[in-house]
């Protein structure tokens, strides 16, 4: 289960990553880019509910005492895609044209709105680039947990070739062995055929003498 959970925690860390970067991007778009782009986000949003989805199952399979590791990180998970959500809400409406307006001075106090706005732009700036750090972290960590992985799996293809070996050995050994026991037995069945032959020729012997000495004792009350 421990694979399917971090392949998807890798592909969960990919998707937010990509999301994160076009959130940043969308207020500073065209109008016609901007929906495109926005389309393009709540598109790969869903996905990344689906891949949670997908990860909380594979949680609920866990047996009760590994559970809870996976549950805290299901937790930040789902945290993480909350603050996604509520970051693209409001890449939406910035720079909307009511926006651009006040900024422009439309309102009669353009410098302070303009600050204040600026001010906003900074930290939300600031927040996805700390997204963006995370989102690098994770992948490391998912990039170093398939080299581990990669590096069992090889480890478990060894064994199994030298497990193979081992039993093509025994098998030969077996045949050998089998064949051992043929020749033993076609040995022992030509040694009890010929004791049969001797027996019966004993008995034959057997036979032949008592004829001779009653037809000899025959021959010799006759003579008398």
């Amino acid at each position: 289960m421990s694979s399917d959970f971090e392949g998807y925690e890798q592909d969960f860390a990919v998707l937010t990553a990509e999301i994160t970067n076009k959130i940043a991007r969308v207020p500073r778009l065209p109008p016609d880019e901007k929906k495109q782009m926005v389309a393009n986000v709540e598109k790969q949003l869903e996905e990344a509910k689906e891949l949670l989805e997908q990860m909380d199952l594979e949680v609920r399979e866990v047996p009760p005492q590994s559970r809870g590791m996976y549950s805290n990180r299901m937790r930040s998970y789902k945290q993480e895609m909350g603050k996604l959500e509520a970051d693209f809400k409001r890449s939406r409406i910035a720079y909307s044209d009511e926006v651009r307006n006040e900024l422009l001075g439309d309102d009669g106090n353009s410098s302070e709105n303009q600050l204040i706005k600026l001010r906003e732009e900074r930290a939300h700036l600031l927040d996805n680039t700390e997204r963006l750090e995370r989102s690098s972290r994770r992948l490391e960590a998912g990039y170093q947990i398939a080299v581990e992985t990669e590096q069992i799996g090889q480890e478990m293809l060894e064994n199994l070739s030298h497990d193979r070996e081992k039993i093509q050995r025994a098998r030969e050994r077996l045949r050998e062995t089998d064949a051992n026991l043929g020749k033993s037995s076609r040995i022992l069945t030509g040694m009890l055929r010929r004791i049969i032959q001797n027996r019966l020729l004993l008995v034959i012997l057997g036979i032949i003498v008592v004829i001779t000495i009653l037809t000899a004792i025959t021959l010799s009350v006759r003579g008398h």
